[in-house]
């Protein structure tokens, strides 16, 4: 008796195709260009915008007259506008804690004065900086 041999012919098996996706178009984002400050805090100093009397002035429901003295002192809160890299203690790099558009509590007697395109500005060190203020 004679066998058969029977061959069984292998299925093609096809890959799966791929469908081409639209990729999403490039969309690029403009970078917003910060204007550089004119004058940049060296070390551990702060560059502060004070607060003028109305913006920093307290609010008092009660009706209770303030005098003209007080409301004349230099206000103590500020807004920073630039800070300086840090302070280096046993040669490492200390940053500083602030960061520009924090709003700030300072010492009254503690900066110095500067003239920068007819406006007022404060530079004051880290440590005269009491307290960043939350809204």
């Amino acid at each position: 008796m004679k066998m058969k041999k029977t061959v069984k012919k292998a299925k093609k098996v096809s890959k799966p195709v791929k469908k081409a996706v639209p990729s999403a178009p490039k969309v690029s984002i403009p970078k917003i260009e910060v204007p550089k400050p004119r004058i940049m805090p060296l070390g551990d100093r702060v560059l502060v915008r004070p607060f003028s009397l109305e913006e920093s002035a307290p609010k008092n429901s009660f009706g209770i007259i303030i005098p003209d003295t007080v409301q004349k002192e230099k206000p103590e809160q500020g807004e920073v506008i630039a800070v300086g890299e840090g302070r280096r203690e046993d040669g490492k790099l200390i940053p500083v804690k602030v960061r520009a558009g924090d709003k700030i509590l300072f010492s009254r007697y503690g900066f110095e004065e500067v003239m920068i395109d007819g406006k007022e500005l404060y530079i004051l060190k880290e440590e005269n900086i009491l307290a960043i203020l939350n809204d």
